[in-house]
């Protein structure tokens, strides 16, 4: 297949998808969801490949949604003049979420290969993943929580528990990959430079099993997290993730991206400072 966002190669029993947006820090379009999803299903049909492996071109895995052109373009599918209608926006999200989730339902184990930076939408893609190693200076996180953003697949609680969940999600914080090691998060956090050779180590232990028991193993794995209620989380998730862009908060950010620029609009959010005062002084007004 031709692709426009990613690559797809194969070698060895392994598929290699690289996100391959590398001046936008491999940010999300409105392309590459689908691609991810079409790439890994052209892995699971071809009896050669064993693992599949997620990773990114350049200097970072990926920045999350493209939200600089989204969020400083007033014409954007994310935000909807009101009165909204949540439908269309869980319409939208909701199939990027299933497409990312394709890296979790693959018969075919997945690795995300992590340095630079996985964020809010990167976040979510590598949380997809089976197994996830990071570069111990790589940075993780879902800083959208703070304002604009819930995270649809809603996988930080699957794999961390609560309590840590709660830590990253009330916080928006990015915590490196050494961090996310003790967490839990990750299975490994190395050098940067050492970070090809140890996904290469981990995928060769994985590859040469066969690939039955390889899928037997992972249906067994992900069907308790189905018993626990992972679908309605997700379709829950996604439908706040719709009323955060559009609540009094989420329109000041947006309407704040549109005046001074996202990145400016982000120092602002992320500062630690009492968030949108206005709204609050409008609300009390």
């Amino acid at each position: 297949m031709s692709y426009s966002t990613i690559t797809y190669e194969t070698a060895e029993r392994v598929a290699t998808i690289t996100l391959n947006r590398p001046d936008r820090l491999n940010a999300i379009n409105d392309t590459m969801p689908g691609e991810i999803r079409s790439a890994v299903e052209e892995a699971n049909h071809d009896d050669d490949v064993h693992v599949i492996v997620l990773t990114g071109a350049g200097r970072a895995f990926c920045a999350g949604y493209d939200l600089k052109e989204y969020a400083e373009n007033p014409e954007t599918p994310l935000t909807q003049d009101m009165p909204w209608d949540p439908m269309i926006d869980f319409d939208l999200m909701y199939r990027n979420t299933q497409d990312f989730m394709s890296l979790w339902r693959s018969y075919k184990p997945t690795v995300a290969k992590i340095r630079g930076y996985a964020v809010a939408g990167g976040s979510d893609m590598a949380l997809c993943c089976d197994l996830i190693v990071m570069a111990d200076d790589a940075k993780i996180g879902y800083p959208p929580t703070r304002v604009w953003g819930c995270p649809t697949t809603a996988m930080w609680v699957y794999r961390i528990g609560a309590e840590r969940a709660k830590r990253m999600l009330l916080t928006g914080d990015l915590i490196a990959g050494s961090e996310a090691k003790e967490m839990g998060l990750v299975i490994d956090a190395v050098p940067e430079a050492e970070l090809d050779e140890r996904v290469s180590r981990l995928v060769d232990r994985i590859k040469g099993v066969p690939r039955n028991q390889l899928m037997m193993q992972k249906l067994m794995v992900n069907q308790a997290y189905d018993n626990m209620g992972l679908q309605s989380t997700q379709m829950l998730a996604t439908l706040f993730d719709g009323i955060t862009r559009h609540s009094p908060e989420g329109i000041w950010f947006k309407e704040r991206s549109e005046e001074v620029g996202f990145q400016q609009a982000v120092r602002e959010r992320d500062s630690g400072e009492p968030i949108a005062e206005e709204v609050s002084r409008r609300r009390k007004d």
